[in-house]
C-alpha cells in the first residue's frame, strides 16, 4: 500500500512516501518557509523521484491538528486537492500522536508540545516504549505550560518533550526536568504520520476527501478577538 503523509503543522514541513511501513522517501524542511509555497513543491517532488502521481497513492494522510492555524488548513487542503475525485481512503492523524511516534524506542512518557501562545501549549501524555505503538494516557488539550509541569511532576518514568513548543517548554518549566530528546526527534515527521495513519487504516479508520477537516482545539485569534468585541458590545 503507497501511503502519502504530509505535516505542515509548525514550522517544519515535512513529506513522506511509504509502502506500508517501509520508507520510500521523506523530506524535511525546518527553516520557517511559507507551506503554502513550499508543500506542493515538496509533493511533487517525492511523487518525480518515485516516478509516481497522485493516481498511484492507495492512501492519502496528513496531520490534521492541532499547530499553527495556517499550517493545519494548509496540510489539510493540500491533501484534499490530491485525492479530490481518486475515491482513494483518507486518514487525519493528530499531531501530537504522531509526534509521539517520533519516540517509539525510548522507555517512558512521550509529551509532545506545540506552541499555542499566550504561555500554553497543545499537548497530551503517551505510553512510549521499545515494542509497541504510543499508548495514549490523556486526549489531546491546550493549557498552560505551569499547568503542564505540575502534571508531570506526578510522573515516576522519565517524560521526552517533542514539536514545536519543545524550547518554551523547557524554559517555562522551574521545577521539573525533562530528559534529553535528540534534536532529530523533536520537529514534526511525515514519516510518523504515515504510520500513526495505517495502524488507524487497519483499525476501520478512514474518510473521503470531503470529509477530512481540520482540528483546532480553539478559537482562532481573529474569532477570539471578534467574541470579545461582540461580548464588550452587549455588556455595553
Amino acid at each position: 500500500m503507497l501511503i502519502l503523509a504530509l505535516d505542515s503543522t509548525a514550522i517544519a514541513a515535512s513529506v513522506a512516501l511509504c509502502d506500508d511501513e517501509k520508507m520510500l522517501a521523506n523530506y524535511t524542511i525546518n527553516l520557517g518557509n511559507t507551506h503554502s509555497e513550499t508543500l506542493l513543491p515538496m509533493v511533487e517532488a517525492v511523487m518525480r523521484a518515485a516516478r509516481i502521481t497522485a493516481s498511484d497513492i492507495d492512501l492519502f494522510a496528513v496531520s490534521e491538528g492541532p499547530g499553527s492555524f495556517t499550517g493545519v488548513r494548509i496540510g489539510v487542503s493540500t491533501v484534499k486537492g490530491l485525492a479530490f475525485g481518486k475515491d482513494k481512503p483518507c486518514v487525519g492523524v493528530s499531531t501530537l500522536e504522531a509526534l509521539a511516534y517520533n519516540l517509539i524506542g525510548f522507555d517512558g512518557i512521550a509529551c509532545p508540545v506545540m506552541n499555542a501562545r499566550r504561555s500554553q501549549v497543545y499537548t497530551a501524555l503517551f505510553d512510549v516504549n521499545a515494542k509497541d505503538t504510543p499508548r495514549r494516557l490523556t486526549p489531546d488539550r491546550a493549557i498552560a505550560i505551569a499547568e503542564l509541569e505540575s502534571e508531570l511532576l506526578m510522573q515516576v518514568r522519565p517524560v521526552y518533550l517533542s514539536g514545536d513548543g519543545y524550547d518554551i517548554t523547557r524554559a517555562g518549566f522551574s521545577r521539573f526536568t525533562a530528559a534529553e530528546t535528540p534534536a532529530v526527534l523533536i520537529p514534526q515527521n511525515a514519516y510518523s504520520v504515515a504510520m500513526c495513519a495505517l495502524k488507524q487504516y487497519k483499525e476501520g479508520a478512514r474518510r473521503t476527501d470531503t470529509e477530512l477537516v481540520p482540528t483546532y482545539l480553539r478559537l482562532s485569534q481573529a474569532e477570539r478577538e471578534r467574541a470579545e468585541k461582540e461580548k464588550n458590545s452587549i455588556e455595553i
